[in-house]
């Protein structure tokens, strides 16, 4: 009995990294084809075996990666100790391999990223934009299908919409049009046209508001053609353009909305500055006071407020990074930082070598004005003294505590002989 049971926990444990309450999906030699190969939605496949201990290690990013894009990007993963033949014509001869299966199902881009659900999310999502564009630009890849007409568009009714819609784990673009409107005849080849190209990223849906007046009236749908955004629970008017490229823009900005807010991550060694500056178009710096002139209160409403500023520029992909004064010499040397006081902020560009620095407030407003002037390509830039990025010192990471002076040491005068001390006054 006790040998069985043991039987049977070593077999449960083979696909222990994942379970089915996961966004990840495991695929097998019978679901593989059907959903990776065959499908229009881009792919990321990890190929993993359950005993490696990298692979446990990535395990808790993957699923929260998976998380970030259910709707947007399909994630699974291959048990390859259980179907060694599926790694086999991709080339996989470690753990973990990622591979990408976008435009092109046939030649699968490898995965070469950061291993964290911020990495993952961004080649996922980067891979799910070239695609979109080379559809809308009729070009062609392996998997994909071609422009046009092809029935991508879902038509809708009162008894599937709920089940299609509103309990999907999809992004819906939802049109509500009349048969006899004239500007839904002319909009009709636009949105086929944008349905098709945005296949695996958001699905297009038709609604004959006529026929199916009660989903209609549902959404106050007044007028035609009423275009409506639905995704996990949200409802938002569409306000974009009218033609197929239009739509396709609007949807993969809506697509990009929906990724996480970047984390701000202390600067504790060159790995973490790095990271967060070779990886990206720019990274954001902050030199926060140290933490005696600005205790734990103020130095977190601070890190909230680049929080803030990240999630409303998580489309940029930026990296966003701080550390405490002084605690960097060699960075804010090169950076300049320091001359006006803490805190302060720069925007560095790590591959021009250039940057910009916050000269005004470091408020809300100051600083979304500075960061907007970056996003249009605005602002003054210097060249990174020295020429090179900067030489980062290991430090501990904040504790998250009030900061503390230190406390002088009790000095113990039980042995000293006072008398002996006023007889030498004396003299």
């Amino acid at each position: 009995m006790i040998l069985l049971l043991g039987i049977v926990l070593l077999a449960c444990s083979s696909n222990a990294l994942y379970s089915p309450s996961d966004d990840v999906v495991l695929l097998t030699p019978d679901t593989f084809k059907q959903k990776v190969l065959n499908s229009d939605e881009v792919w990321v496949v990890e190929f993993f075996a359950p005993w490696c201990g990298h692979c446990k290690s990535l395990a808790p990013e993957y699923k929260k990666a998976a998380t970030a894009l259910k709707g947007v990007v399909k994630v699974g993963a291959v048990d390859c100790d259980e179907h060694k033949s599926l790694g086999a014509p991709y080339g996989v001869k470690g753990f973990p391999t990622l591979k990408i299966f976008g435009a092109n199902k046939n030649k699968p881009d490898n995965l070469d990223g950061q291993r964290t659900a911020q990495g993952i999310v961004e080649a996922a999502l980067k891979a799910a934009t070239e695609k979109v564009n080379m559809q809308l630009t009729g070009k062609r890849g392996g998997g994909s299908s071609g422009a046009g007409g092809d029935g991508a568009v879902v038509e809708l009714t009162d008894s599937n919409f709920e089940k299609l819609v509103l309990k999907s784990d999809d992004m819906w673009l939802v049109e509500f049009f009349a048969p006899w409107c004239g500007h839904c005849k002319n909009l009709e080849p636009h949105w086929a046209e944008a349905a098709t190209k945005l296949k695996g990223l958001m699905k297009l849906g038709a609604l004959d508001a006529t026929v199916h007046t009660v989903k209609a009236g549902q959404y106050n749908v007044n007028g035609f053609p009423t275009i409506k955004f639905f995704y996990n629970g949200e409802v938002i008017d569409y306000d974009g353009g009218r033609t197929a490229g239009d739509i396709v823009s609007w949807a993969t900005d809506r697509a990009s909305a929906n990724i996480p807010a970047p984390d701000v991550v202390e600067i504790i060694g060159t790995k973490t500055f790095e990271k967060a500056c070779k990886d990206h178009p720019i990274c954001v710096v902050a030199v926060l006071p140290h933490i005696l002139d600005c205790q734990s209160k103020c130095r977190n409403d601070y890190i909230k407020m680049l929080k803030d500023m990240g999630d409303k520029y998580k489309q940029k992909q930026w990296g966003w990074i701080w550390t405490e004064a002084m605690s960097q010499s060699n960075l804010e040397e090169s950076l300049d930082i320091g001359g006006f006081g803490y805190p302060a902020l720069a925007a560095l560009n790590a591959k021009k070598m250039q940057f910009a620095l916050l000269r005004g407030s470091f408020s809300k407003d100051g600083v979304n004005e500075f960061l907007r002037d970056i996003s249009y390509g605005r602002g003054r830039t210097s060249p990174v003294k020295g020429g090179e990025l900067p030489k980062i010192v290991k430090s501990d990471p904040w504790d998250g505590k009030d900061g503390a002076l230190p406390v002088d040491e009790d000095i113990d005068l039980s042995d000293v002989d006072l008398d002996d001390f006023d007889a030498k006054l004396e003299l």
